[in-house]
């Protein structure tokens, strides 16, 4: 993921729509990349997240890259600390 740029504005779509009782995500905007990630990864329920894909600029990423920028050392935000 070199030169991804978190700063851009980024679009998240969600077509899994397992969850009968529960409305799908569907598609959100965010200004910054970073918040869409953050999102995707710290709140979309796992199952949405299967489903989901990010798109930035003419790229288009699916659940295991969305975790990729999320997990590399140059994601910029603080990420929720998890306790077990």
């Amino acid at each position: 993921m070199t030169n991804f740029d978190y700063n851009a504005s980024a679009e998240l779509y969600s077509t899994r729509r397992r969850m009968p009782r529960r409305q799908p995500l569907g598609y959100r905007r965010f200004s910054q990349a970073a918040d869409a990630i953050r999102f995707a990864i710290e709140d979309l329920e796992p199952e949405l997240l299967l489903g989901a894909y990010l798109e930035v600029g003419e790229e288009r990423f699916d659940s295991g890259g969305i975790r990729q920028l999320y997990d590399s050392a140059e994601y910029p935000l603080a990420r929720r600390v998890v306790h077990s």
